[in-house]
């Protein structure tokens, strides 16, 4: 990965990062404070990660209730209605996938980086 592939993911990171609240990567910083020093806690990733996985899993679980009420035959729910939430649920989960998929990625990345 070159230098500008880098800092493009960075930026994008931080631009997520602020967009939800955390102020920037290392936004939440816990005793230690320093960036990278041993006991320093960063939760913005990780809580923009578990929103994400909070969305795609709400997503999921309504196109399912939806389906389930279509089944039953539930007055006011429609097929249209039933295949939109299904192929939001899909489209998040498929994009989840390939987040999962980049962040292995990354991590093989710099598994084999020599010391």
């Amino acid at each position: 990965m070159s230098n500008m592939e880098i800092d493009r993911v960075l930026a994008q990171i931080r631009s997520i990062s602020q967009s939800a609240g955390t102020g920037g990567v290392g936004g939440a910083r816990g005793v230690a404070g320093a960036p990278g020093a041993p006991g320093s806690v960063d939760n913005g990733f990780a809580k923009l990660l578990k929103q994400g996985l909070d969305s795609v899993n709400q997503l999921q679980e309504k196109s399912s209730t939806l389906a389930t009420q279509f089944e039953r035959g539930v007055p006011g729910v429609e097929l249209p209605q039933v295949m939109l939430e299904m192929q939001k649920a899909s489209v998040s989960f498929r994009a989840l996938t390939e987040v999962r998929n980049k962040f292995v990625e990354a991590y093989r990345e710099i598994m084999n980086m020599p010391l």
